[in-house]
Parts: C-alpha cells; structure tokens; sequence
C-alpha cells in the first residue's frame, strides 16, 4: 500500500485548508485509516480516525469542532477538512492506514506535508 498526501501549506489563523490522502496497491486490504501530525520538538499524535465504511470516526480533543475526516473508496482517497486553523496546528501531517494481508496486520504510511499557520 502506498499513501501520497497532498494539500498541506501555509494559512493565516482562523483559515482553511484540506488535505488529502490518496492510496493505491493493495487498497483492498486496507481498513482503518487516520491522520497524524507531528510538531517540531513534541511527538506524533493522532488527529482523526476513520473506520473502513466511512461511518465511525474519532477526534483528538484538540480539534474536535474544527476538522473534519472523510474518506470516498471509491477514489481510494481520504481527507482532513480543517477549519478555524490555530498556530499550534502547525505540523507534518501524515496519513496512515492499517492493513491485513500476507496474514498479518500492517501499518502504512504517507511521506507527510507541512501545513504552517500564522498568527
């Protein structure tokens, strides 16, 4: 499975932006799928988590009101809506999807993008 986000870069506080998560490979075999981020200096930490129809999602605390997860299987992408962006928003974000094949569970990864907001 490969994951390419795209859509990341700079807005001003209290702006928008989308990012998205396109897989491709074995996507059969994926199931949940999710958004990470990482901050300079502080640990990755999950943003959002979407199950594999789509209808069960959960939120970091952090963001809950704000972003919104959604995925379309049909193109085999996901999304992160992100509205009223704050400064302390600003990370890599990564997409991630969990996978079962060969028989065994896998962790997939994106290479990430930067989204920077400014005061």
């Amino acid at each position: 499975v490969q994951l390419v986000e795209s859509g990341g870069g700079l807005v001003q506080a209290g702006g928008s932006l989308r990012l998205s998560c396109a897989a491709s490979g074995r996507i059969f075999s994926i199931n949940n799928m999710g958004w990470y981020r990482q901050a300079p200096g502080k640990q990755r930490e999950l943003v959002a988590v979407i199950n594999i129809g789509g209808g069960s999602t959960n939120y970091a605390d952090s963001v809950k009101g704000r972003f919104t997860i959604s995925r379309d299987n049909a193109k085999n992408t996901m999304y992160l809506q992100m509205n009223s962006l704050k400064p302390e928003d600003t990370a890599v974000y990564y997409c991630n999807a969990w996978a079962y094949n060969d028989f065994a569970p896998h962790d997939y990864w994106g290479q990430g993008t930067q989204v920077t907001v400014s005061s």
